[in-house]
């Protein structure tokens, strides 16, 4: 059995034999259980304090509901069960510990919108905002786009669309784009990429092109 508790540390000590640590557990009493279980050692999860956001949690939040409405889960006990289920694919998929978004880190937070986002993408699920305003790395976002070949506005199935142009007279075949840009976007879309420019395009909807050696694609 494990037991994890979240400690404030209030005292360390380097010596011979490496780091001495005064920890106190928040509202908690492990006592019993070290002493119960003869426990002498254990594993320590060093963290830099920052945890969940309220916005990180609203994100993650509106995009488990999206994906559950999407696949026609409507009552509370049904996305109940998506929410534990797709944390369950998060925590394998990146080799997590089991978390809480009551009180998992921000880099948990953020690998865990990261993983709800290309689910909806690479699936076709619809979001209810922009996804440049769910994501918490626009990057990545963007590159699972690429990697899904769906539009990075709308969702809808799409093309690749080179924001550095290869160029006239290049032989498209021997030609090495691996540090061009990229961006993947549906034909409406591609379309008015085209006629308002690539400026106006990206002030407009805040994407951008990603090097094509970051996509693999």
């Amino acid at each position: 059995m494990k037991v994890e508790v979240i400690c404030s540390i209030k005292g360390v000590k380097e010596d011979m034999d490496g780091t001495q640590m005064l920890i106190q557990a928040k509202n908690a009493n492990v006592a019993n259980y070290i002493i119960e279980h003869c426990i002498s050692m254990g594993r320590l999860v060093i963290m830099d304090g920052r945890f969940i956001s309220p916005e990180q949690r609203k994100k993650a939040y509106a995009t488990e509901r999206d994906i559950a409405e999407y696949c026609g889960y409507m009552s509370k006990d049904e996305k109940a069960y998506v929410h534990e289920a797709l944390k369950a694919e998060c925590e394998k998929a990146y080799r997590k510990e089991a978390f809480s978004l009551s009180d998992c880190t921000m880099d948990t937070a953020r690998d865990y919108i990261a993983f709800l986002l290309e689910y909806a993408i690479q699936n076709g699920i619809p979001l209810t905002d922009n996804l440049t305003n769910r994501a918490e790395e626009i990057d990545r976002a963007l590159i699972a786009c690429i990697k899904h070949r769906k539009c990075c506005l709308c969702g809808r199935e799409g093309e690749i669309h080179h924001v550095d142009a290869i160029g006239m007279g290049n032989d498209r075949r021997k030609y090495d784009d691996s540090g061009s840009r990229i961006m993947c976007l549906c034909r409406t879309h591609h379309t008015e990429y085209h006629k308002i420019g690539r400026e106006d395009f990206e002030k407009k909807y805040k994407v951008y092109g990603i090097e094509r050696w970051r996509t693999h694609a």
